[in-house]
């Protein structure tokens, strides 16, 4: 929707707001990759939280990324303001929150918003904005939802996810020679941020064995919490010594390099998985309780205005083959079956290994099976 202001053309600085989860900024580089290829001098910046801006390392579509906690205390806002404060002559948000609102009042005198439907909380927000946009939770993949932003501003749609890039791609080579030497190698990533998105440790351990079987090195990815570290681990003491560990070891743009030359990437849903879709490598999804219709990876060379994947089903789309798990009430669109985020999800917990290997097989071409050891 639009007011009656227009845009002084071309704006010399845009400002995107993207203060979300670590994939969803992934989500966002499309949009960012469009506004550069339409404003070719402007100055982008975006503003994130703190521990998501690894994902933006090396993208080539911004100028500055500002970052806050994602809980501020008063002295953030303090050293946040003068950053921002009209010092841009657009600004465009990509979530309906309270924070992000503020900071785009903040921030300048044209506004784009995707903004809460009408009925609900926060409905009143769109009249603080230029052009806006009700979020849709449901029936729109994220990535369309933010280009959607870019129609009402009359920019032409981009689709290309923008992974972070390093620069010394030899020194990380040296550190892991199968990036190098021709290996055949498999990226799991066993662990998502919620529990409630979690799959089984004895189902990692059974497809690891699976791949290995089949003449595949096996590398594990994970981030640097304890927690995580200690599951990846779990599942490490289960195979052989050869198996790579890499939780807690690497960046994000040098996981990417790695996914990047991988054979194939296993992962649930996660921003991992998203950020490995996004390399052009095959991936195989592990979905139980999201909608992927909403949040799904974005295929790589999916440049269509249509939303990728259907909400039921195994279904591939290019470079994505998406495995759901077997129920009646997937997806439920919610926090697992005990209704928080360090939930079960029974979808998951029943999701055979079989399932797994029957979709590596579809991808790797695999014509045989390898005997599975527990």
């Amino acid at each position: 929707m639009k007011s009656n202001k227009p845009l002084q053309a071309p704006p010399e600085r845009i400002l995107v707001i993207a203060m979300q989860y670590l994939g969803d900024v992934l989500l966002a580089t499309p949009l960012l990759h469009s506004l550069k290829t339409h404003y070719t001098e402007a100055r982008i910046d975006v503003l994130v939280y703190r521990n998501t801006v690894a994902m933006l390392e090396g993208n080539p579509d911004i100028n500055y990324a500002i970052t806050t906690p994602n809980r501020p205390k008063f002295t953030d806002y303090l050293q946040l303001l003068p950053q921002i404060f009209r010092r841009y002559d657009v600004t465009i948000t990509l979530q309906t929150g309270d924070r992000p609102f503020l900071y785009s009042v903040l921030a300048s005198p044209f506004r784009v918003s995707v903004v809460p439907p009408k009925k609900s909380t926060g409905w009143w927000k769109r009249y603080f904005m230029q052009r806006w946009l009700e979020h849709d939770d449901n029936d729109t993949h994220t990535v369309l939802q933010h280009l959607k932003l870019l129609d009402l501003l009359e920019i032409p749609r981009k689709f290309s996810l923008i992974p972070p890039q390093i620069k010394d791609a030899q020194q990380l080579a040296l550190r892991l020679p199968c990036l190098a030497d021709g290996s055949r190698y498999v990226v799991l990533h066993p662990h998502p941020q919620w529990t409630y998105k979690r799959w089984t440790i004895e189902g990692w351990v059974s497809i690891s064995h699976y791949l290995i079987n089949s003449g595949y090195k096996l590398i594990l990815s994970g981030g640097p919490a304890d927690s995580e570290k200690a599951y990846i681990d779990e599942i490490a003491d289960q195979l052989p010594e050869n198996v790579i560990n890499l939780a807690g070891q690497v960046t994000l743009a040098e996981l990417a390099t790695i996914i990047a030359g991988a054979t194939l990437f296993i992962g649930p849903d996660t921003g991992i998985t998203h950020l490995a879709a996004a390399t052009g490598v095959p991936v195989i999804a592990l979905y139980g309780p999201t909608n992927p219709v909403k949040w799904a990876p974005w295929p790589n060379n999916f440049n269509q205005n249509t939303n990728p994947f259907h909400k039921v089903g195994n279904q591939q789309v290019n470079n994505i083959l998406l495995c759901q798990g077997e129920a009646d009430c997937v997806p439920c669109h919610l926090e697992g079956c005990d209704r928080h985020r360090q939930s079960r999800s029974h979808c998951l917990e029943t999701l055979a290994a079989e399932t797994i290997i029957t979709a590596i097989n579809k991808v790797l071409n695999l014509s045989t099976t390898s005997n599975l050891q527990s």
